[in-house]
C-alpha cells in the first residue's frame, strides 16, 4: 500500500472508531439508602431511569442499587457521587451537617407546604442562591418531602406531652427544633428508624407519611400527630447528582438526553411521588385504626411560637458565616408562596 492509500486507511479507520465511541453504549450506577418499593426508588427513580433510557434510544442504560448495596453509610452517598465511586446518587442533604448551609433554610419550621409545590420552589432557589453547594459534582435536581409530622409510642396532643420524649431527627436544624419543642432529639438516618423503634431506642421518629410504609412505622407505633394550616412542620432536603467525570464524558446528544431530564420538572416530579406517597401512608394508619391526630389551629400556633428560636438561630449561624441568612429565608418563603398558590 502506497503513503496515500496508508493515510486515507487510517483516517477511515479513525472515522470508524470515533462513530463507534459516539454511538457505544453508557451504563450508569444509582445507589441511594432506601429499599427498591420505597416512594423514591419506586415512583420517581425509576420513572426517571426509564425516561432516560427511552429518550437516548437505549444508549443510557441504569443499574438500580437501593439499601446501600455498593457499601457505604447514607451519610457517605454524596461523597460516593463525587468521588466517582458511583455515577448517581440520591440522598438527603442533611445527613452531612454544615456542607449545605444555605440550603438548610428549607428545613426550617413550618415554611414549607407540599412535596410538589415545596421541590419546586427548592429546585428555583438552589439554582438562583445556592449551586455553590454543589460544586464538583453535577446536580439533576433538589427536592422535599411533604409535611413533617411525628409518629410516637405514647400519644402527642399537646406541646408538653412532647417534653422527655427520645425523638429521631434527621437533620442538625430539625434536630435543633426537636429540643426547642421539649424532646430529647436522637439523630439518625432513616434505614435505622424501624430497629430504633422496635428496640425503644426511641418513643417517636419525625418522617413524613410517604415513607412509613417501608419502614413498618405504623405498625411499630400507633400515633400520628400533625397540624393545621398549610405549612408543615418541616421538611428535609434531598438532591439526585452524579458524577462530574461520568457526565462530562458523555457525547453532547447524551448530556442533552440528561440534561433533558434535569431541573425543575424532575423536582416536580420527585415532590408529587412523595405527595402521593403521603396519601398511601395515612391510608396503611388509618386503614389499622392508629390514632391520627391533627392540632387545631391555637395549639399550632403554640409550636410555631416555641419553634421559632430554631430559626433565629439559623439566622444567627449565617451572620457568622457571611450570609445574609434573613434575606435566604424569605427568598425561600416567596418562592414557596408563588408555587403553593398563597
Amino acid at each position: 500500500m502506497n503513503k496515500l492509500g496508508m493515510m486515507l486507511g487510517s483516517a477511515l479507520a479513525a472515522v470508524v472508531f470515533s462513530g463507534a465511541a459516539l454511538a457505544q453504549d453508557v451504563t450508569l450506577r444509582v445507589h441511594q439508602m432506601l429499599p427498591a418499593q420505597a416512594t423514591i426508588p419506586a415512583k420517581a427513580i425509576t420513572p426517571w431511569a426509564k425516561a432516560v433510557e427511552e429518550q437516548s434510544g437505549g444508549r443510557l442504560k441504569f443499574e438500580l442499587y437501593p439499601a446501600m448495596q455498593l457499601g457505604g453509610t447514607p451519610p457517605s452517598l454524596f461523597d460516593q457521587a463525587k468521588d466517582g465511586v458511583v455515577d448517581v446518587i440520591w440522598t438527603v442533604l442533611g445527613y452531612t451537617p454544615g456542607r449545605f448551609p444555605k440550603s438548610e433554610v428549607f428545613e426550617l419550621p413550618f415554611l414549607v407546604t407540599t412535596g410538589e409545590a415545596s421541590s419546586v420552589a427548592f429546585q428555583k432557589y438552589v439554582q438562583e442562591n445556592a449551586m455553590d453547594e454543589f460544586a464538583g459534582v453535577h446536580l439533576i435536581a433538589v427536592h422535599t418531602h411533604g409535611p413533617g409530622l411525628f409518629h410516637t409510642a405514647t400519644p402527642v396532643t399537646k406541646l408538653e406531652d412532647l417534653k422527655g420524649m427520645k425523638i429521631r431527627g434527621g437533620s442538625r436544624v430539625i434536630s435543633d427544633m426537636l429540643a426547642r419543642l421539649g424532646a430529647e432529639p436522637v439523630g439518625m438516618p432513616v434505614p435505622q428508624v424501624t430497629e430504633a423503634l422496635s428496640k425503644g431506642v426511641i418513643n417517636g421518629t419525625t418522617i413524613p407519611w410517604e415513607v412509613t410504609p417501608a419502614l413498618k412505622v405504623a405498625e411499630l407505633v400507633k400515633n400520628h400527630t400533625g397540624f393545621s394550616g398549610d405549612n408543615g412542620l418541616y421538611t428535609q432536603t434531598f438532591a439526585i447528582v452524579m458524577n462530574q467525570g461520568a457526565y462530562d464524558a458523555l457525547p453532547d446528544d447524551l448530556k442533552a438526553v440528561i440534561d433533558a431530564n434535569s431541573g425543575v420538572e424532575v423536582a416536580r416530579a420527585f415532590g408529587k411521588a412523595m405527595d402521593e406517597g403521603d396519601v398511601r401512608g395515612l391510608k396503611i394508619a388509618t386503614d389499622l385504626g392508629n390514632n391520627v391526630v391533627t392540632l387545631d389551629e391555637a395549639e399550632t400556633e403554640r409550636w410555631k411560637a416555641a419553634a421559632q428560636p430554631t430559626i433565629d438561630q439559623w439566622f444567627t449561624d449565617m451572620q457568622a458565616a457571611g450570609v445574609d441568612g434573613k434575606a435566604l429565608y424569605e427568598k425561600a418563603k416567596a418562592l414557596i408562596a408563588a408555587e403553593s398558590g398563597m
